[in-house]
């Protein structure tokens, strides 16, 4: 069976913190599974069910203060063991049952990095104008530097050889993370594949927490981390 670790970064989701534990956990039927979560400091009840549900996960990761996403996943690939990591979002913006095609792809052609994409997929929330700008241009922009055709590099899902990364060069404790990694791991690979996803985006008002600004930070970490990859 193929093994996928997953990772699970949680700030404050309550609300949905169970259900995609649940969905998740489904998945071991189909691959060698293991589940990580990264409480990133949260202030409500979050904590309290994870602790409560020890059966669905197989490691919980409690930091003390909120650090950020990047962070957080950062903490969670220290801890991964298994061949492929994934990142899952604890607000179900993004399904679950989707990760079974990434898997079904795999089996079959063994690729080095499968990207999800909102833009190809069938059925998707509408986005803000400018939050689907800002995605464009990003993703400009690192297909730009890195030769490669993403066409939505800020997917959530993305899964990737864990030897594809070396975790103790990954700095960013914010949202630019992801380009952080996408960097490493498209510049040390070729076999590269895109899924459309299914995505139901929240509003702000739900509990959205990407700002506009933090495409700034995002920009700098595509230059950054292709600038500095030369040096590692």
């Amino acid at each position: 069976m193929q093994s996928l670790s997953i990772i699970i970064p949680v700030y404050n989701e309550e609300k949905t913190l169970l259900n995609v534990l649940n969905k998740v956990k489904k998945l071991h039927t189909i691959c060698d599974l293991e589940v990580i979560i990264v409480n990133d400091g949260s202030s409500d009840k979050s904590k309290e069910i994870i602790d409560n549900n020890e059966n669905l996960f197989s490691k919980a990761i409690h930091l003390k203060k909120n650090s950020g996403k990047g962070k957080a996943v950062i903490e969670g690939i220290k801890n991964c063991n298994l061949d492929y990591i994934l990142i899952q979002d604890a607000d179900l913006e993004y399904d679950p049952n989707d990760i079974k095609v990434f898997l079904e792809e795999n089996k079959r052609f063994n690729y080095d990095l499968i990207m999800g994409s909102r833009f190809i997929g069938t059925r998707r929330s509408v986005l803000h104008f400018w939050h689907m700008l800002g995605n464009k241009f990003i993703t400009f922009l690192f297909n730009l530097l890195n030769n490669t055709t993403f066409t939505d590099i800020y997917c959530c899902y993305c899964m990737f050889r864990r030897n594809s990364i070396n975790v103790e060069n990954l700095k960013c404790n914010n949202w630019g993370q992801q380009a952080e990694i996408l960097t490493y791991v498209v510049n040390k690979n070729s076999k590269i594949f895109e899924i459309g996803v299914n995505y139901h985006g929240r509003t702000y008002n739900e509990g959205k927490k990407i700002r506009y600004y933090d495409v700034f930070s995002v920009i700098y970490w595509i230059f950054a981390t292709k600038i500095k990859k030369y040096f590692i």
